[in-house]
């Protein structure tokens, strides 16, 4: 059924049946990582602008923690430089970290920021580095200027979300000595949420989720306890890139973040889909009580 097809009877009973969950919603925090494909495609990432901006107008705090990888190789690659990569992270030296800062924290950030405000939204846009937000010290030397963080100062987030804003954040970070850091984008998210204790944290990637059977889209897990998450590493189910993802997920968890969701942010309105209806659109990774 199209969105022309729908009379106002049937339009009203949508709004009625998403009731319980804008009620559940209303005031509480949720943090977005967004990356990935969703970010790339133009329409995409205006139904997640569109997505953010409507839970922000019935209530929601919206957190958005972005990423930018491929924005980041591409202006390297106009630059002349080569991209090398270690263990699925980038090596970064000292003129990569400053190519990522100018990505992440200006031209990514501030479109975000941009489209929020289009779609009518109050946003503000930080880095890791404002208020020292992501405190951070070098991974591994091999990697060069690739962050570990060791401190969240989240009071910065709070004030915006005070204010009324959607607090757009940018995954660089710094240390006491004003090193920059490029810091993984999910490792960010989990301890933002975490900091935030918020109620759920989305992590937007390519897959629907965590599935039983990679090539079986329908083999769809759509509840995880963190206790079954170990299990299904032990099996091989949760391997490859899914492993540092769950990782992230069981880290926000247990720094105070109620569940996380991996879900395909390459699905219209997805986000929508999991907060405002039964069926959801992912794996929700939660504690046992």
């Amino acid at each position: 059924m199209t969105e022309n097809n729908l009379s106002n009877m049937q339009r009203a009973e949508v709004l009625v049946q998403a009731l319980p969950y804008i009620r559940g919603y209303n005031g509480q925090i949720i943090v977005i990582k967004y990356g990935g494909n969703a970010m790339i495609d133009p329409e995409l990432k205006m139904q997640v602008m569109e997505d953010i901006v409507l839970l922000w107008l019935i209530g929601v705090k919206v957190v958005l923690v972005h990423g930018g990888g491929p924005e980041i190789s591409e202006m390297m690659e106009k630059l002349g430089k080569k991209a090398t990569f270690v263990d699925g992270l980038r090596v970064t030296d000292k003129e990569t970290v400053d190519i990522a800062q100018m990505v992440l924290a200006g031209k990514v950030n501030k479109t975000l920021v941009n489209l929020l405000e289009m779609q009518g939204g109050n946003a503000m846009g930080i880095s890791g580095m404002d208020g020292q937000l992501i405190e951070a010290k070098m991974k591994d030397e091999r990697l060069g200027y690739v962050g570990e963080i060791t401190k969240v100062n989240i009071q910065p987030v709070l004030d915006l979300l005070e204010k009324g804003y959607i607090p757009v954040i940018s995954t660089v970070g710094c240390d006491k000595e004003g090193n920059i850091y490029n810091i993984n984008g999910d490792t960010a998210a989990a301890y933002i949420a975490g900091a935030l204790n918020a109620e759920r944290l989305f992590m937007m990637t390519d897959i629907a989720g965590i599935l039983r059977d990679i090539h079986d889209p329908s083999s769809l897990i759509a509840e995880l306890s963190v206790s079954e998450a170990k299990k299904l590493y032990d099996e091989g189910v949760i391997s490859g890139g899914m492993i540092p993802k769950v990782n992230c997920c069981i880290d926000a968890i247990r720094m105070g973040v109620k569940s996380v969701v991996i879900m395909n942010g390459c699905v219209p309105h997805s986000i929508l889909m999991e907060t405002l209806t039964d069926e959801g659109a992912g794996t929700m990774v939660f504690e046992e009580e």
